[in-house]
């Protein structure tokens, strides 16, 4: 049996059972039969599951059974948590599974970006009067390498931060719902804001304020990049699925994968408003260039303790499913 036909052998089956743990969650008019329903459902999906992992460990209806099987597990044995723990368990396993589960798209996200950052950089770093061609006037006008560092400590750093975390999580939404364009929106945004970043890089070259340029853009730009790389990674993810809906139908993989998308973009809330912090507050500070960068490094240690704990979690859970 291939792995078409076994789809579309067993989709009913897990349909029901889908249908049936909407239903159950609502808590309303359950009778014996429901519950009866259900766990043979459930036992069912558990054995497909196994069957899948055995002869289709890498295709897509593996991952779709496996995480059914594990809502249909916590339904049957774990008490109702309370929303504290619903969020503490979402960011500290569930978004960090989502987002090694979807690796390969966030890396294309971040690789878009390069592209337009280096293409850009490269143009301008050749010719500086290219910045008006690749910018918007008003904002290549905006910038002056001379007054680079001018208002240290003299900014309203709430309102700064406040205004810069609504512009990126802006940014990442429309990232993330340019999937629905089949992904081609997503590819231009992530392109052009590398195309910006990569002019400005080059302006600030050519006074050659490249170490002080990067120190005001790494403290907040490790984990700003960071989210907008996975929010357009999710965008991603639906607009391949949209191209490729392999055994499902366009609908199905709309409906499926806008679900992963969008827990996948809420995750880069927290992430977002740390950067927004360190934007408004310790990248205009009066502090030594060093010390920003420091900053930086400490940012990313975070991410990557941050992930790798989450990581540690997620598989002590797999194996308490086994």
């Amino acid at each position: 049996m291939n792995v078409k036909q076994f789809v579309k052998q067993h989709r009913d089956e897990w349909k029901e059972l889908e249908e049936a743990l909407t239903f159950l969650h609502k808590k309303k008019n359950i009778t014996g039969s429901h519950i009866s329903k259900f766990h043979r459902l459930y036992r069912k999906a558990a054995q497909h599951l196994s069957y899948s992992q055995t002869y289709f460990p890498n295709e897509e209806v593996t991952s779709y059974l496996n995480g059914l099987v594990s809502k249909s597990h916590n339904l049957l044995y774990k008490d109702q948590v309370s929303s504290w723990k619903q969020t503490r368990h979402f960011f500290g396993v569930k978004f960090v599974g989502l987002l090694l589960e979807q690796w390969k798209f966030v890396l294309f996200a971040m690789a878009l970006f390069t592209l337009g950052f280096l293409g850009s950089y490269a143009a301008v770093a050749n010719d500086e009067l290219l910045l008006y061609s690749v910018l918007p006037a008003e904002m290549a006008n905006s910038f002056d390498p001379e007054q680079l560092g001018a208002n240290e400590g003299m900014v309203d750093a709430p309102l700064m931060s406040a205004s810069i975390m609504t512009n990126n999580i802006q940014v990442a939404f429309l990232a993330f719902a340019g999937g629905i364009t089949f992904g081609l929106l997503t590819v231009y945004v992530l392109i052009y804001n590398g195309i910006i970043v990569g002019a400005i890089a080059a302006l600030f070259w050519h006074y050659d304020k490249t170490y002080e340029f990067w120190a005001y853009i790494v403290p907040h730009g490790m984990i700003e990049l960071t989210a907008i790389f996975i929010a357009g990674g999710a965008g991603l993810l639906m607009g391949y699925r949209l191209f490729v809906p392999g055994a499902y139908t366009r609908a199905y993989q709309l409906k499926e994968n806008a679900k992963r998308s969008v827990q996948l973009l809420l995750g880069t809330i927290p992430l977002f408003i740390i950067a927004g912090v360190i934007e408004g507050f310790i990248t205009p500070a009066a502090i030594s260039f060093e010390a920003k960068y420091i900053v930086a490094i400490l940012t990313v240690v975070g991410l990557i303790l941050y992930i790798g704990i989450a990581k540690m979690r997620l598989q002590k859970q797999e194996q308490l499913l086994q």
